[in-house]
């Protein structure tokens, strides 16, 4: 096949050559989502054997800021290790923290080992993001970014039931010794099928200050989704507001960044994608109220409720597999556009229907309204990917405005989380109160995602120009740079 031939495959057919990079790639994804919330569903088995009850959501807590941590490294780890190497790195902390988790015979072990689990699950993610645009021929980048994220729907799918399953077994360290032997496996993989990239060489400083702003704002967001009383997750959400906003302040200024130059320059997009897909992915959060919702408003069984809980999810990562089969601009520009307003429309006709309906009734339109919801994110999260790829012609800082990606998700479920307790509580002890007041307030955020998008389709140059690979299979926008896989 010639390479104008390769231009012009669109199908899921054009990624069968780079098969062996995406297993690695949508695997490493995977382990880290699938143990998220395979934990979730272990940790009252843990808490019930070894204790520490009082340190129980720290189990979530360490995991997260540790990821954040790792996820805000991506460049540098590549530009020291090579790809290779790097992927190893993030094989080798996940299946060490599975393992110490494993064996963890106190809590305060536990949390080492979930720490240690979530730097390697940051990195994971991370690398999964920035090898697409190293690795991928542009034309294949929605593709590989659709089936990548797809992998976060399916951890949603199979880890509570799996981790279901085996805490009711009695076998919840099982969970984690089956986790480090996925991870190894595709350790195994990964040096026979990943490309080799070349050390990139950079003077920047380690952005020490800025990183540490960053956790620590991200810390007390989630600790302000676990504390009781309204001052005490008032003060701390106020404090996290504070230091992500000192964040942006410091590390604009700052040699050594986290987030890219590009983000800071002048008429850039990046903040505006950033926003964009940070807003679309704090819908999610309703994932972890809607099982308890289920469950005191229709009786649902413990498995039903999970899979309620899965709805949005679902939605995301089906409607992530078709909607990148949009190739032309204004298409892609509909795509991103269209899945916000979806993500509105859904969550706030989820609010409509608990206002005028209850019991199981109201559970079935949440349902659909929320895979209404998941599609909307599906439909708009590869575009938006993309253009964060092809926001700079500049390698190293594409790179790191993809590693941004994971990033911002992960923030984005700490201040969604966060956000969805103080609503949640707010409602209570009235769970159909409860139930409105999130559905209410996350459907008004996402009305300011559409606002997002809006300036996103309208200053993003990758949703704005033509693919490599067009309709009619020629190049339409030679001033985005293809970048290959060995440079």
């Amino acid at each position: 096949m010639t390479s104008q031939e390769q231009l012009s495959e669109t199908g899921w057919r054009a990624l069968a050559p780079e098969a062996g990079t995406m297993t690695v790639l949508a695997g490493g994804v995977l382990v880290q989502a699938l143990t998220i919330f395979l934990t979730t569903s272990l940790m009252p088995s843990a808490v019930a054997e070894i204790g520490g009850q009082s340190l129980y959501a720290w189990a979530t807590t360490a995991y997260v800021i540790a990821s954040v941590v790792a996820a805000t490294m991506i460049s540098r780890v590549l530009g020291r290790l090579r790809a290779i190497a790097s992927y190893l790195l993030g094989f080798g902390l996940f299946i060490l923290g599975s393992l110490l988790c494993a064996v963890a015979p106190v809590m305060q072990v536990l949390l080492i080992g979930r720490a240690i689990q979530g730097l390697g699950g940051g990195l994971l993610a991370g690398l999964a993001f920035t090898m697409i645009c190293r690795a991928l021929p542009e034309h294949l980048w929605g593709r590989g970014t659709a089936l990548v994220s797809a992998m976060f729907g399916v951890g949603t799918l199979v880890g509570p039931a799996l981790g279901g399953l085996l805490a009711q077994l009695g076998a919840w360290r099982l969970a984690f010794v089956i986790a480090a032997a996925l991870a190894a496996g595709l350790a195994v993989l990964a040096p026979r099928v990943l490309p080799q990239t070349e050390r990139a060489t950079t003077s920047d400083p380690l952005p020490l200050l800025s990183l540490t702003l960053l956790v620590a704002g991200v810390a007390a967001l989630s600790i302000a989704s676990i504390v009781d009383g309204d001052v005490w997750v008032a003060v701390l959400l106020i404090a996290a507001a504070v230091l992500l906003v000192v964040f942006i302040v410091v590390d604009r200024a700052a040699r050594g960044k986290v987030l890219p130059d590009a983000t800071y320059a002048a008429k850039s997009p990046l903040p505006w994608i950033y926003l964009t897909i940070c807003i679309a992915v704090t819908a999610v959060v309703v994932e972890a109220f809607t099982p308890l919702f289920g469950q005191q408003m229709s009786g649902l069984p413990p498995l039903a409720a999970g899979f309620l809980g899965a709805t949005i999810s679902a939605g995301w990562s089906f409607t992530g597999l078709v909607s990148v089969n949009a190739r032309s601009a204004r298409a892609r520009r509909i795509m991103v556009l269209g899945g916000l307003t979806l993500v509105a429309l859904g969550l706030l006709l989820s609010t409509a229907i608990q206002s005028v309906a209850s019991g199981d009734l109201a559970v079935a339109g949440w349902a659909i309204a929320l895979v209404v919801a998941g599609a909307g994110i599906g439909m708009a999260f590869p575009h938006l990917s993309v253009a964060v790829m092809s926001s700079t012609d500049d390698e190293g800082d594409a790179a790191k405005a993809a590693a941004g990606i994971p990033t911002t998700n992960l923030i984005a479920q700490a201040l969604g989380a966060a956000t969805a307790g103080v609503l949640v509580n707010a409602g209570l002890p009235s769970i159909d109160q409860a139930a409105i007041n999130l559905f209410a307030g996350l459907g008004i955020l996402a009305l300011i995602g559409v606002g997002a998008a809006l300036v996103t389709v309208r200053t993003a140059r990758g949703l704005r120009a033509e693919p490599l690979g067009g309709p009619a299979g020629r190049e339409t926008s030679p001033s985005v740079e293809t970048r290959s896989a060995i440079p």
